[in-house]
């Protein structure tokens, strides 16, 4: 079929969900315990931007012509993922006082289950 294109698959939202159950356990946490409050979110975002950062890069392109500056995007993409993985937890650990490690690690940690999870609803079709 002539101009029949492959619609991009709806990635931000898996971004969109992150973001939303951070901010819903951020906000009571934070009347709770503000170091582990503020932890969390630090985790959270950790993980966060980096995957949408990767999100970004690997779905800009479409179709069959465009399949090496998929690749070259996906590529690209990965490897700020990880420094910019790698550069968030050097940062937080590096500056943030207080801090409860064990909250940034869960903050992290339940970012990339939602991820996980979405990803496989996307592949799924359920949207």
């Amino acid at each position: 079929m002539p101009g029949a294109e492959i619609a991009r698959p709806p990635v931000y939202r898996i971004t969109l969900a992150q973001l939303g159950v951070l901010l819903a356990v951020f906000l009571p946490l934070l009347a709770i315990n503000q170091v582990v409050a503020w932890s969390v979110a630090a985790g959270g975002l950790i993980a966060i931007v980096p995957q949408a950062y990767f999100a970004r890069l690997a779905f800009r392109w479409r179709g069959a012509k465009s399949a090496r500056a998929i690749a070259r995007s996906s590529y690209a993409g990965e490897i700020g993922k990880y420094v910019l993985s790698i550069a968030g937890f050097a940062v937080v650990f590096a500056t943030v006082r207080p801090i409860d490690g064990l909250a940034v690690f869960a903050g992290y940690l339940a970012m990339l289950i939602i991820q996980i999870i979405g990803s496989g609803l996307l592949l799924s079709g359920n949207r």
